[in-house]
């Protein structure tokens, strides 16, 4: 090996760390700017009072000791354990309406070749773009007539309307990039078109069933129009409508339980989020290029 070509191998090896090593700066630098709004909260949900009072103090360290206080009158004297409860229940059953759903119908617009399917699976994605503000009213009126006002019926028959429509437009993309060859393999060897779909065409769209669960727990969980109309019963509120009712009163804001419940409503959906990513990302990038 010539000492030109040694010094040329050296010079990109040197370019390909200095490369790798900003990215990764770069990369970590990124996150501590999008984790310091969570730094931030939980700081301040076990601050003092004088603390948090006194604008010359730092707000990311804590210039007086530490309190639970906070944190406690969020769990004892609030309704926040029954708010995350009833937000639990109605994201889980919305999250299984809107799959019994929206599975059968993306599987018969990607898989059943009919000319209305196109214009159909595009009917059903505008309906997702009316915004909720617009909406709301006429909802309220169909809940006091089947008569689920004050209940957490009325969130999870309403909230699917707008978890469907996005959900089949995900799953139809998904579902078209699965060969038709394998699922006609599976009738061939003797499975129907139902049990073909069970056990071959499922695991393969695993990934955009993973995407539809993400979104459509985190918009049920973060709804707020509907669920202020809906409920007006403390012990029948979500975490999205619960918490500002009862820790923001008049122009009285209990800051640091309000910060504790971000926090501690923040992290459970996080960690799951990151737990799926890969999974995730994958379903709506695939699903987003084969429509």
């Amino acid at each position: 090996m010539s000492a030109d070509t040694a010094a040329l191998r050296r010079r990109y090896a040197r370019r390909y760390v200095l490369g790798r090593v900003t990215l990764y700066l770069l990369a970590i630098l990124a996150a501590l700017v999008c984790a310091l709004p969570f730094l931030w909260s939980l700081v301040s949900a076990f601050k003092q009072n004088q603390d948090l009072y006194n604008p010359s103090n730092d707000p990311f360290a804590f210039n007086r000791p530490a309190t639970p206080d906070h944190v406690r009158y969020l769990f004892t004297d609030t309704g926040f354990p029954t708010f995350v409860t009833n937000t639990l229940l109605v994201g889980a059953a919305v999250v299984v309406i809107t799959l019994l759903l929206a599975l059968p119908a993306a599987y018969s617009l990607a898989r059943l070749d009919r000319p209305w399917g196109t214009p159909m699976g595009i009917g059903i994605f505008l309906v997702y773009l009316v915004p909720p503000s617009l909406l709301f009213l006429s909802m309220t009126r169909v809940v006091v007539a089947l008569g689920l006002a004050d209940s957490l019926w009325s969130m999870i028959v309403v909230y699917p309307t707008f978890t469907v429509p996005v959900s089949v437009w995900l799953l139809i993309g998904f579902l078209r990039a699965v060969p038709k060859d394998v699922e006609e393999q599976a009738m061939v060897d003797g499975h129907s078109r139902l049990s073909a779909f069970a056990r071959v065409v499922l695991p393969l769209v695993f990934p955009g069933i993973v995407a539809v669960v993400v979104f459509a727990f985190t918009l049920t969980a973060s709804e707020f129009v509907y669920a202020l109309a809906f409920v007006s019963a403390a012990p029948k509120m979500v975490v999205s409508t619960g918490v500002p009712t009862q820790l923001v009163r008049g122009d009285v804001f209990y800051w640091q339980s309000l910060q504790a419940a971000a926090v501690f409503t923040a992290v459970p959906i996080a960690f799951v989020f990151n737990l799926f990513l890969d999974r995730f990302v994958t379903g709506f990038t695939m699903g987003a290029v084969k429509t």
